[in-house]
């Protein structure tokens, strides 16, 4: 099936999409209400509005720095899985969302970066636990908040992963256990974005190593903001031999464009004898 992500309400009416999502908080802090159209998706631990306003959110590394947008490689502001304020917070914003959709999409979940979280509160913490070791207590934490949240959820929880299906990586860079997940997760959700699909072999090797590494359902989410339609074709068909499910983010009307031209293509393919 083919889906739709988008910030705009309307275009979850649209009749060529199967699966419509929609984002209710995302990473800059902005929040809509949620909608019974469509699947709402919350951004749980990225927060820029949140950690501008309050820095001590944000995870630390060793050295103090905090995990925001002025760090390398970061493009939000993290806020650590072990505030648990905040955590109320976001929980209290997926049971909203449960009551008006009982689907519920998890983004932005776990810890920024595997030098990530030594504050005092998550020093204490570890310090406190049975665990030995600081990546499984990082794993526990994480897989404690998903379990919070399908619990709420009564219908299908959906749950992103940054796209790196490297053995071990997901569990050190962001301490999430897929095994451990895979319990109350019911679908993950793969973002592979590019700005204009050019060449797919990239494609086709991330999502082949995600289908040897999750023994759980997988949707690949594609770009479609001003890519080319004939582009964004060949990559859907290239995601399509992989995942369950192939979403278009963030520009709708250039998904519907996609997909009109694939199912008048294979219409035009179509023989009979």
């Amino acid at each position: 099936m083919f889906g739709v992500v988008t910030r705009n309400e309307e275009e979850l009416d649209w009749p060529e999409f199967d699966l419509r999502f929609y984002e209710v908080k995302d990473v800059t802090g902005r929040s809509a209400e949620p909608v019974a159209e469509g699947v709402n998706m919350v951004s749980c631990f990225g927060d820029n509005a949140a950690v501008e306003a309050d820095p001590d959110l944000a995870p630390v590394n060793e050295a103090g720095e905090r995990a925001t947008r002025e760090r390398p490689y970061f493009d939000w502001a993290y806020v650590c899985p072990t505030r648990e304020d905040y955590r109320e917070g976001v929980l209290e914003i997926i049971s909203d969302c449960a009551e008006v959709n009982p689907d519920v999409r998890l983004d932005d979940v776990g810890f920024p970066r595997a030098e990530y979280c030594h504050c005092e509160r998550c020093t204490r913490q570890f310090e406190e636990s049975d665990f030995e070791d600081r990546y499984a207590w990082r794993a526990s934490v994480v897989t404690e908040f998903v379990a919070e949240a399908a619990d709420r959820i009564p219908g299908k929880t959906y749950f992103t992963l940054y796209p790196d299906p490297y053995p071990g990586h997901l569990y050190e860079r962001a301490g999430l256990d897929l095994e451990a997940l895979s319990e109350y997760v019911d679908e993950f959700v793969v973002p592979l974005y590019d700005m204009a699909y050019e060449t797919t072999y990239w494609l086709e090797t991330i999502a082949s190593g995600f289908e040897d590494a999750l023994d759980a359902p997988f949707s690949v989410e594609l770009y479609a903001v001003d890519v080319d339609v004939d582009n964004l074709i060949h990559a859907a068909e290239v995601a399509e031999a992989y995942g369950q499910n192939v979403l278009f983010g963030y520009d709708a009307s250039n998904a519907r464009a996609t997909l009109r031209r694939m199912k008048a293509e294979s219409r035009d393919g179509v023989s009979h004898n």
